[in-house]
């Protein structure tokens, strides 16, 4: 039984960055003798066990053969027979293909080193065509690292595209790649990838342009994709790309309130009440922060003080003392007539 670090650790390790998890591949071992030694066995569809002191994934070394469509349409071999290479080769790109024995040498069959330090995404063999969500993952890493896509990895992600692989992706997995790559240092180069792929057209025809330049969450991020788009198209992205509910509402909020955040510094006081009440932005004032941080990203020269300045106002308002002393039918307006003095007051 033979023990090796593998995949993103070694890559991390070789760029200089902090490594965060360790993945580990085991070499000449069985089930039965994994559990001997101590190891908890936690994987599903293939043999994955925690290590009983350190708690990191052991994966038996395998290869994957294709059987169906889609990401569970593969056939897995976990024998003892497996190599390092065999396991290696069934990764998606040379850079995450590469691992270290217990002696710390680099074992690197597939150039992994040499395409990291020249900056290029590739892919390690024909096998990368099985599993569409690999799109997706050679964006998101070009959204962390920068790096180009290498021409003939380009080529092969196109006629994925085409042949209709990509219309088999689990929406759950699209959006957990797709936000990764949100989160990342520079989105703008997954929306590169995808588009040069022509997986963006499919997974996104409402989107004719994206954003240049991203900031704040991912769901802030999602909202400023979201923010040209009429609301009709938005909730159709949110619902193809499975969108948690703090990103789709954000997302709606930006959409459906577009015109009015626009109109706002120039806006009166009952307008701008007005917007305050469609934003929810007295109860959810958090929320209501991040719609201001995507207006502002989405329209630099527009200055929202105002708004901020009446949103302080309207909630220095004492809506409790005013139901108080008022009966059922008229707290509605008697709290918004306050709230409006107090907004005109300040602005």
């Amino acid at each position: 039984m033979k023990t090796y670090v593998v995949g993103g650790a070694v890559r991390d390790e070789l760029l200089g960055l902090p490594v965060q998890d360790r993945d580990h591949v085991v070499v000449g071992a069985t089930p039965e003798e994994m559990v001997r030694a101590g190891f908890k066995p936690v994987g599903k569809d293939f043999p994955v066990f925690l290590h009983p002191q350190s708690h990191e994934e052991y994966a038996l070394a395998r290869t994957e053969r294709k059987s169906g469509r889609g990401y569970k349409g593969f056939t897995v071999d976990a024998a003892p027979e497996v190599t390092l290479e065999d396991d290696l080769r069934r990764r998606d790109l040379t850079i995450n293909a590469m691992a270290r024995g217990d002696d710390g040498a680099l074992i690197d069959p597939f150039g992994g080193a040499r395409d990291l330090a020249a900056g290029v995404l590739r892919h390690v063999s024909e096998a990368f065509a099985e599993d569409p969500v690999r799109i997706l993952r050679v964006a998101r890493f070009a959204a962390r690292f920068g790096f180009r896509v290498a021409e003939e990895t380009m080529r092969l992600m196109q006629r994925m595209v085409a042949s209709g692989e990509t219309d088999y992706l689990v929406p759950e997995r699209v959006w957990q790649e797709f936000a990764r790559g949100l989160g990342e240092r520079q989105p703008e180069r997954m929306f590169e990838v995808l588009e040069g792929s022509g997986l963006l057209a499919r997974l996104l025809p409402e989107m004719k342009t994206t954003p240049r330049a991203f900031a704040g969450s991912v769901p802030e991020r999602f909202a400023l994709l979201a923010w040209p788009l009429p609301e009709a198209a938005v909730e159709a992205i949110s619902e193809r790309l499975r969108a948690p509910n703090d990103a789709r509402e954000l997302a709606q909020l930006a959409s459906r309130n577009r015109g009015r955040l626009l109109a706002a510094p120039q806006a009166g006081a009952a307008e701008l009440l007005e917007l305050l009440k469609r934003t929810d932005a007295l109860r959810r004032p958090e929320r209501f922060a991040e719609l201001l941080e995507v207006a502002r990203r989405a329209s630099p020269q527009s200055d929202y003080s105002r708004l901020e300045k009446a949103l302080r106002a309207a909630a220095a308002v004492d809506a409790g003392a005013i139901a108080n002393q008022a009966s059922p039918g008229e707290i509605a307006r008697l709290v918004d007539e306050a709230r409006l003095r107090a907004i005109a007051a300040a602005v």
